[in-house]
């Protein structure tokens, strides 16, 4: 068995850096880049390019609504066609930085509060798929179930299945509000139990006990959570263990 490792990266801005971007490289299989949108510049963009290119790591664009401020983590009700030319202005500059790496963005994933809108806002998923397709025939990684998944589909475009490691899901198979104190598991142990659960079993515990059934293309290991670096191999290592290898969905 194999599944896909990836995580947020390229998510500082000028001088402040978020996370260890080298240090999750060499244990990842999939990078989403920030796009400058929520977070990300053009020297970040290019120097995280260039390190997953040096890996064999596989480069997506992190596409996201226009907020630094907020980290892209407020809604945001955007005309449908300004979204969806945000995107694909996202995807063409962090594309200009691949190319210059030696590499190419090869899919797409919504950030923040964009992810969770697309799960359930029909007009906004459709959005993003417009864009998305406007650059080109990108798979698009999103929630199992939701409607980015469904229009990205219904375009031709290769729907990616994701669960998350350290996230915690509600009984419906949604992603906990970041507001409330359940919405992260903390503790490497519980990442590693997650992750290996899911690998092997398909399942996902909900924040109720709930037994979720999850089918998923890759696992998302947040880079911006206290100890990520420390979650991230441990979660690597009890993978190999299992018998689940790490491998990109998206062929070299």
């Amino acid at each position: 068995m194999s599944l896909d490792l990836n995580s947020d990266l390229g998510e500082g801005f000028g001088i402040w850096r978020l996370g260890d971007d080298e240090a999750l490289l060499d244990v990842v299989t999939s990078a989403n880049v920030a796009c400058g949108f929520h977070a990300g510049d053009p020297t970040i963009m290019r120097r995280a390019c260039e390190l997953a290119a040096g890996r064999g790591v596989a480069v997506g664009a992190q596409v996201s609504y226009r907020d630094l401020a907020g980290f892209g983590r407020r809604f945001i009700d955007v005309d449908p066609v300004e979204l969806a030319d945000g995107v694909l202005y996202q995807i063409g500059a962090l594309q200009a930085c691949a190319r210059a790496a030696g590499t190419d963005v090869v899919y797409v994933k919504p950030h923040g509060a964009l992810y969770n809108a697309t799960v359930h806002h029909d007009e906004q998923a459709r959005a993003v798929v417009a864009g998305v397709r406007a650059f080109g025939d990108l798979p698009v990684l999103g929630l199992p179930g939701s409607r980015l998944l469904h229009h990205a589909e219904a375009a031709g475009l290769r729907p990616v299945r994701e669960a998350f490691a350290d996230r915690g899901y509600t009984p419906e198979g949604a992603l906990v509000p970041r507001s409330r104190p359940d919405a992260l598991l903390t503790g490497t142990d519980a990442v590693v139990e997650r992750a290996v659960r899911l690998a092997t079993a398909g399942e996902i515990v909900a924040v109720d006990g709930t037994v979720l059934a999850a089918e998923v293309d890759s696992l998302c290991l947040h880079g911006d959570t206290p100890g990520a670096v420390e979650h991230a191999r441990a979660v690597r290592s009890a993978l190999t263990r299992a018998g689940v290898e790490p491998g990109r969905f998206v062929p070299r």
